[in-house]
């Protein structure tokens, strides 16, 4: 019997998250602030959170496994997140100046990503990114960039490309309102094939600037590199003298603390951070090797700035985040979690004999409605009507999954055992049905 609870015998009642969408709807597009939280056909609001748990304004009560797109590892309101920031607000949260956190944050973080020799905090992972590609198109003094077909990196001009007739074509806007003459210089390779991305730095000799990558896809996916492929991908790199820039904005102090490029053993030449570092605050990091970095203003002539950067209280957060992933071994036991968690929904799958996929690492999984994609083209051809309705019944059922197809679940330190038992059995009764 499943344990769930008691509104699931009827839909539920939505009514003030309905009263608040259509207001919304009035004052801002979609009646939301990121496309993402468009649920159709109306999102829930969110009133409180806690642990693992979600309340709307309808007082609907979720087991949340979006932890709001990946920062919040430890769970809502962990109490030393809140001892820090409330710590952090006595004595300020803007000042405008240089302070000692942002020192202490630069030490640590660079110790635990020694490719990050020097690193500048910014107030997203969309500027982190941004910022990364300036610098390698600055330091190396060429237009053109390489991004992996389907891989998000933000909302910003140089990233937001789609293929174009071919899979290693000149990109074309993904978006209007981006120039054709930015897309140009945005190529596009898919992810796994080795062979596709050496085509291109073969066809355009001492043009491209950098290669900026998601290690594991984590905006369609998750989808895993396959054996060898990330070494295939520095070793290219390195060959054609074109920087490498591992955005790890979901994968960083997740996959292991000092991200992707220690689980895979990769030193890439930049790397952006966020999500996760912020402590549920906004935040983002860009850094990499020295000789690259000293040539950011003030001490070169590579432009950023932002007047929130290394925002006292974001740093403050993610320095307490650390502190308890650090001292309580939280990724052993989380990433313990992610794989019962896993085989749980692989034994689902395999009884119901559907011919979906689990596929996932560390505290990240998914259930593909298709068979594994190794890329984004592969991603989709699953059964995207097919997954939303599931979804839908899992929403009914208490379980708030992230609501694409395309985007990657996450589970947090506070999913405990029978948390994550009560989800799997939501889950196979949801599939069942």
């Amino acid at each position: 019997m499943i344990n769930l609870p008691r509104r699931v015998a009827l839909l539920m009642h939505l009514n003030s998250s309905i009263r608040l969408f259509d207001c919304a709807k009035k004052l801002m597009p979609g009646g939301v602030s990121s496309p993402v939280r468009a649920i159709s056909p109306c999102p829930f609001y969110t009133a409180r959170a806690d642990g693992p748990y979600l309340w709307d304004a309808d007082d609907n009560r979720f087991i949340d496994y979006c932890l709001a797109y990946g920062p919040m590892i430890l769970g809502h309101r962990h109490p030393a997140i809140v001892r820090a920031v409330t710590d952090q607000m006595s004595r300020g949260w803007l000042y405008g100046t240089p302070s000692q956190l942002e020192v202490t944050a630069a030490e640590r973080i660079t110790r635990l990503y020694p490719s990050m020799e020097m690193a500048r905090f910014v107030s997203s992972g969309t500027e982190a990114t941004m910022a990364a590609i300036r610098v390698a198109r600055g330091a190396t003094g060429r237009d053109k960039i390489i991004k992996i077909e389907g891989g998000f990196h933000g909302a910003h001009d140089s990233v937001l490309v789609k293929a174009g007739s071919g899979a290693t074509t000149l990109g074309i806007p993904d978006s209007r309102g981006v120039p054709m003459d930015t897309a140009k210089n945005t190529l596009q390779v898919p992810y796994n094939d080795l062979e596709a991305l050496e085509s291109v730095l073969r066809s355009n000799p001492c043009q491209m600037a950098c290669l900026i990558m998601e290690p594991v896809l984590g905006n369609i996916g998750p989808v895993l590199p396959e054996p060898g492929y990330l070494e295939g991908v520095r070793r290219l790199t390195e060959e054609h003298d074109v920087l490498l820039i591992f955005d790890e904005v979901i994968t960083g102090f997740r996959l292991s603390l000092g991200g992707a490029q220690e689980h895979f053993g990769i030193k890439p030449d930049l790397t952006t951070l966020g999500k996760i570092i912020g402590g549920g605050f906004p935040v983002g990091i860009f850094g990499g090797r020295r000789d690259l970095m000293e040539q950011v203003a003030p001490g070169g002539g590579i432009y950023q700035a932002g007047t929130f950067n290394g925002s006292p209280v974001s740093l403050a957060a993610g320095m307490a985040t650390l502190d308890i992933m650090e001292k309580e071994n939280v990724l052993e036991r989380l990433n313990d979690t992610g794989m019962q968690m896993r085989k749980g929904l692989q034994e689902i799958v395999d009884d119901l004999r559907l011919g979906y996929s689990v596929v996932g690492i560390a505290s990240m999984f998914k259930i593909f409605f298709g068979e594994e994609p190794h890329n984004y083209t592969q991603a989709l051809k699953c059964d995207k009507a097919g997954y939303l309705a599931f979804f839908r019944r899992m929403l009914d059922a208490g379980i708030f999954l992230t609501p694409s197809q395309y985007e990657t679940d996450f589970i947090s330190a506070a999913h405990s055992p029978e948390v994550i038992q009560t989800t799997l059995e939501a889950i196979k009764s949801c599939l069942k049905s």
